[in-house]
């Protein structure tokens, strides 16, 4: 769990003014990693900032990814989903459940992708489809 005031301090550090609502949202996405869509962000909060909308969440998230503090998932043309860890991995989405799992990508794997030599690679983003082994085991 990361403290609201490093949280703030964040937001601030991007240039983004840590509005009760900011605040509130970008804690939400940073301290649960079940990779929310906008929906799931606005339904968990709603109730505690009365004066939310659901264009402030689509909104403040996007000034979030724009400022490099969020990623924005599209691991398929229907489901946008937010993820507070910016750093480079892949992600698995099972398709019987819709669980989003977060994967760790080696270095090494990047030496594994032809084309990429004299290419500086600043992000990779990764999604595998499939189904997760809870899934598998109720077969």
């Amino acid at each position: 769990m990361i403290p609201r005031s490093e949280l703030k301090n964040e937001l601030m550090n991007a240039g983004i003014r840590p509005s009760v609502q900011r605040l509130a949202i970008y804690e939400f996405v940073k301290n649960h990693p079940v990779h929310p869509t906008a929906d799931v962000v606005y339904a968990a909060l709603r109730d505690e900032l009365g004066s939310l909308s659901l264009t402030t969440v689509y909104n403040t998230l996007k000034l979030f990814v724009d400022a490099g503090l969020v990623q924005m998932l599209t691991i398929d043309d229907t489901l946008r989903c937010f993820d507070g860890d910016t750093s480079s991995h892949a992600h698995f989405r099972c398709d019987n459940c819709g669980k989003i799992v977060d994967l760790k990508i080696k270095n090494e794997f990047l030496t594994m992708v032809d084309g990429l030599a004299g290419f500086e690679v600043k992000e990779a983003q990764l999604y595998l489809k499939g189904i997760c082994p809870l899934c598998r085991n109720k077969k």
